[in-house]
């Protein structure tokens, strides 16, 4: 019989607390949803912002479109490019010590990313270049 109880008590408890954390999740995912929204309203109200400056900037909506677009690639391409390196290293040096072809594929990957790297860097500044000097 005390069993029963025990059993019966036990779950009536996780009943219990299962019920409230539905509850307080429910009331937290609308605050956390609005949250999330307003950062997602502040986020492209900046990037609309940046896209104007950089219109006003060069003087063309579709020079200030590309050096924008640029601008993105230059500092999204730095932790893709490391994250690559860093693949290619663990390749040529931990695993190709066994093997050979992995080694050289790891040296393939190195000289791959840190290429796109260097690009990546040096273009937006080619274009702000030809940007400004080029076009008189």
């Amino acid at each position: 019989m005390k069993k029963v109880v025990v059993i019966i008590g036990i779950l009536a408890i996780l009943l219990g607390i299962f019920m409230f954390q539905t509850k307080v999740y429910a009331v937290d995912e609308k605050a956390l949803d609005n949250k999330i929204e307003s950062q997602l309203v502040q986020i492209k109200e900046d990037a609309a912002n940046s896209l104007e400056d950089y219109k006003q900037k060069y003087g063309s909506d579709t020079y200030g479109l590309v050096a924008y677009i640029l601008n993105l690639v230059r500092i999204y391409s730095i932790p893709f490019c490391f994250l690559g390196i860093a693949i290619g290293a663990i390749h040529k040096y931990v695993i190709g010590i066994r093997k050979l072809d992995t080694l050289e594929k790891g040296m393939g990957l190195m000289v791959t990313f840190i290429t796109i790297l260097i690009i990546c860097q040096i273009l937006p500044l080619a274009f702000a270049v030809f940007v400004k000097f080029g076009r008189g």
